[in-house]
């Protein structure tokens, strides 16, 4: 037996750990109020203004002849003298408090240790029980937390489907905060006070002010629910939490609104983005955010395969070949109220759907639909980092298809890039029915710049068939690029360098005499 461990005897009393909830006595569980009625002892924290909202709480529940054991903190926000600082001052609290609670127990009575919301969340009453589960029989009684009271307070669905939930001390540092609250789906923030304009800033950083709520004492007489941007800093108690809900229901009309109950969802909008070239890494969380909360989601049927719908969402494929037509039909769905997203591979504004979506709502049907466009990683991006930096310096991106211009145009403006010097993202070089253009192109190039030139051909980069290859103008087989592959021509100052750590390509950034 350990020198410090406390012999409880077979007389010794029982710890209750007794949940109360988040302020309102009548969210206090049934066995929560038995217990407390029942109690020889009732024990609760306070600051050293001596007042306990727990023991105000718990008040309807007492009986006469209870004895009353307070256990007032030496030290809050404040600063302490106390050798060991502020954490030395709370460890000899706590020591000392668990001490005056062993003393009733030893002596057979039962003692129920009020914590607010639940025990064992953010709770005072953890502390007491470390300290005395291994002496006495110690039983917990859970509590509804200040998390559930303050989602309820602000009447949006919270998490649904398969969204995740985080909870956050807004007493974290703020690039830490940042950082939970982008991989996060639905968040709440506790421990706020001081720490609000920081939390504030973090939640702007990360984008995720709009659908932030602020909820100040839930489901007491005094709660307040509020959008995050309307609250005075300098008024903000401790006893506040902020209420992002997920993806799917948080998106809200703020403007003009001073509780949830007066919210209303924003919908009606076209959303054109970008999955990236293939791997799910490269599908930033903006992208992701935006297809979670679609009604509709609209695009060519390959790309809508890499999507996992949730329940509710209306999946529209179509051919690769019906653009204008698959932009007509999404802004229809958005002029009748959907929240529409139109799916593009890689960028949405390289070769895909948001030209076609932005030229198709200047016409008179839709001109009042919201249309906005999010960006995606480019096929050119991840095909030049798997090989290092071809596209370090000044390049040209040009499209091999000529199914909406013609061949004459194409071949003027690869000239035009050659004879610029610039390197060349050639996307779309070929397909079933267009067999012949890789090799119009490689004959261009031995005219304008020789055999020797480099050339990285791409294909599926990304993918499960991924493929990348480092070769020449004059080894380049036509034959072996189709529609998955982008191929990336150098410039004049394009290196390919063996290393021992494996070859890689650039293109210097000085250039001349520069």
């Amino acid at each position: 037996m350990s020198p410090d461990r406390i012999d409880a005897g077979s007389g010794a009393g029982k710890l209750w750990g007794v949940g109360l909830g988040p302020g309102d006595s009548e969210l206090v569980t049934v066995k929560a109020a038995r217990i407390i009625a029942d109690a020889d002892v009732v024990a609760y924290h306070s600051a050293r203004h001596g007042r306990s909202i727990a023991l105000g709480v718990a008040t309807p529940y007492l009986r006469e002849g209870q004895v009353h054991e307070k256990l007032v903190y030496p030290v809050t926000t404040g600063t302490t003298d106390h050798p060991g600082g502020y954490r030395g001052a709370l460890e000899e609290f706590y020591a000392e408090s668990a001490e005056r609670l062993a003393v009733h127990l030893r002596a057979g009575r039962t003692v129920a240790l009020l914590a607010e919301g639940d025990p064992l969340f953010y709770s005072s009453y953890m502390h007491m029980h470390k300290r005395l589960v291994d002496e006495f029989d110690a039983e917990i009684v859970p509590g509804v937390t200040s998390v559930s009271a303050s989602t309820a307070a602000v009447g949006i669905p919270w998490v649904e489907a398969d969204e995740t939930t985080t909870v956050l001390p807004g007493t974290m540092g703020r690039d830490e905060l940042v950082r939970r609250l982008r991989d996060s789906d639905a968040v709440a923030i506790m421990k706020l006070g001081r720490t609000f304009p920081t939390v504030l800033e973090a939640l702007e950083t990360a984008g995720l002010a709009d659908r932030a709520w602020y909820v100040e004492r839930a489901s007491t007489s005094t709660q307040r629910v509020v959008p995050v941007r309307d609250v005075d800093p300098t008024s903000v108690p401790y006893f506040s939490m902020i209420v992002v809900p997920g993806v799917i229901n948080g998106v809200v009309n703020h403007v003009g609104s001073s509780s949830a109950a007066t919210a209303d969802p924003v919908g009606g909008e076209v959303v054109v983005v970008g999955l990236g070239p293939g791997a799910q890494r490269w599908t930033t969380p903006e992208v992701l955010d935006e297809l979670a909360r679609a009604t509709d989601i609209v695009g060519y049927k390959t790309y809508l395969a890499r999507i996992s719908p949730r329940p509710g969402q209306r999946m529209h494929a179509s051919d690769n070949r019906v653009e204008s037509e698959r932009a007509c039909m999404a802004l229809d769905l958005a002029a009748a109220g959907a929240r529409v997203v139109v799916v593009s591979s890689g960028d949405p504004g390289v070769f895909a759907m948001a030209s076609a979506v932005v030229e198709m709502s200047a016409e008179s049907p839709w001109t009042g639909v919201t249309v906005r466009v999010v960006p995606g990683v480019t096929a050119a991006n991840a095909v030049a980092a798997a090989v290092g930096a071809p596209l370090g310096h000044d390049y040209a991106v040009i499209s091999l298809s000529d199914r909406l211009k013609p061949w004459d145009t194409i071949e003027r403006r690869i000239r035009a890039a050659v004879s610029a010097d610039l390197v060349i993202a050639i996307y779309n070089p070929g397909s079933a029915s267009r067999t012949w253009q890789v090799e119009a192109l490689r004959s261009i190039l031995l005219a304008e710049v020789g055999a020797e030139r480099p050339v990285i051909a791409g294909r599926d980069v990304g993918g499960p068939e991924q493929a990348v290859s480092m070769t020449t103008v004059g080894e380049l087989d036509p034959a072996s690029v189709d529609m998955r592959t982008l191929l990336i021509v150098g410039s004049s100052t394009t290196q390919v360098v063996d290393r021992p750590a494996g070859a890689a390509v650039f293109t210097s950034r000085r250039y001349g005499d520069a």
